[in-house]
């Protein structure tokens, strides 16, 4: 079979792979093969790939985080997403809250979506996850906390002047939802709507921590505290 095109750029160009040299193909799934490149030349590449399947190691967490992020501005997005996959989230959900400062149209937020899929995806094949979590289409943080209210999860909001320590909470035995604010901070109406969804606020320490530094600190700590480190 022939490698992506992608895929092809980076055994190729960055890892500088030849002919003969091992790989591992994984589909996202859990699914992963065993393979071999035996042609690389130009901007092609083609493999023979093992017709058993290849059992590695599982380096999912234990948890199954989902993390609810309030859009950031710039480019800050790319990177909590790819330092959320690295630390183990099972999903990632963008919301558009009242104080996000970017504002895209939906042409553009489609595209944003997509590069931040394509993102995921590197990002497993940089830590060696096998299943690659789904960054969600963009929702508006109403009709997030309406979707929910259905999903049996514990639920937490990230506040930094009020709330529960993480150690303070029991080993959830639930899928965990974290709501990570934006850059101006969630209004009052917003934290009145997540109370009412059942989001209890939790905090981390006593610095305010930025919107994209937010994410990876409370995975990190739920981690360490209830995961896999």
């Amino acid at each position: 079979m022939d490698l992506p095109e992608a895929a092809t750029h980076h055994a190729l160009r960055v890892l500088r792979l030849k002919e003969g040299a091992p790989l591992i193909l994984f589909d996202g799934r859990g699914g992963a093969w065993q393979a071999q490149i035996v042609g690389a030349g130009g901007t092609a590449s083609k493999v023979r790939v093992s017709l058993q399947s290849y059992d590695p190691d599982d380096r999912e967490s234990p948890l199954h985080i989902t993390l609810v992020q309030a859009l950031p501005s710039g480019d800050k997005m790319d990177w909590v997403v790819e330092k959320s996959v690295e630390l183990g989230v099972a999903a990632l959900q963008p919301v558009a809250a009242k104080r996000c400062v970017v504002k895209l149209s939906a042409e553009r937020i489609a595209r944003r979506v997509t590069h931040w899929n394509h993102i995921a995806s590197a990002a497993c094949e940089q830590c060696q996850r096998n299943r690659v979590p789904v960054v969600a289409p963009v929702l508006d943080l109403p009709q997030y906390l309406a979707n929910a209210k259905g999903q049996n999860a514990v639920r937490l909001l990230l506040s930094p002047e009020t709330g529960i320590a993480l150690r303070e909470l029991p080993p959830p035995n639930l899928p965990v939802i974290v709501m990570i604010g934006p850059e101006g901070g969630w209004e009052e109406s917003e934290i009145l709507a997540a109370r009412a969804a059942n989001f209890q606020p939790l905090r981390l320490g006593p610095r305010v921590l930025r919107t994209e530094t937010a994410g990876a600190a409370v995975l990190a700590a739920m981690q360490a505290v209830w995961g896999d480190f």
